[in-house]
């Protein structure tokens, strides 16, 4: 009995391996020091610019400023940006620090999707910022799909980082951008395609 429950121990333990271990890592978003800005307006037209910054081990992050709003992209793009443009619809920024949901198998460690605070004005109080978790697809090298997949409300929500965190890991790899809709968890701010 004993010779038969070691190769079904050591089966259940490939089988998991193969899923991967799923974990994150963190870098630093500084717009001075980890970014290089690739395109701004001239003067006298208008305020925007798009910077590439450095990201997790090659993947970069991709910001883009348009009016006091970001778009922000993870990940390898396409060739045309212009169609992956997403904000709030208020005035926005990101945070400081990006969230990588890492998986692992063997050697290979791929980040599949990111959580990155954004802080969006409040129209009621000017004072007050609503705090958002950006929930992220990131872009592979063969791939080119990136784009949000959920936003998560933070103000007053001690449950936000493992609600984004399990909207990750459950959703980013199989969602189709463009086609799948976002999840929302809670009253968040306008989010979308914004066209200035």
């Amino acid at each position: 009995m004993r010779a038969l429950l070691i190769p079904l121990a050591l089966a259940g333990f490939c089988q998991a391996a193969q899923a991967g271990d799923i974990s994150s890592a963190y870098t630093d978003l500084d717009w001075k020091k980890d970014c290089v800005t690739y395109a701004q307006a001239a003067e006298g037209d208008g305020d925007w610019a798009s910077l590439v910054c450095s990201g997790y081990r090659g993947y970069p992050v991709l910001v883009s400023y348009d009016d006091a709003r970001e778009s922000v992209y993870y990940g390898f793009p396409s060739d045309d940006m212009t169609a992956v443009w997403e904000s709030f619809t208020a005035f926005n920024g990101s945070g400081p620090k990006v969230e990588w949901r890492i998986e692992t198998n063997g050697d290979v460690a791929v980040p599949f999707a990111t959580i990155h605070r954004r802080s969006v004005s409040n129209p009621e109080d000017e004072k007050k910022s609503i705090e958002v978790l950006v929930v992220a697809k990131v872009a592979q090298p063969e791939e080119h799909q990136g784009c949000t997949i959920g936003l998560v409300l933070a103000t007053g929500n001690a449950q936000a980082n493992d609600l984004a965190r399990k909207l990750a890991d459950e959703k980013a790899k199989t969602f189709a951008c463009g086609k799948d809709k976002r999840e929302v968890i809670g009253d968040v701010p306008a989010f979308g395609r914004v066209d200035n």
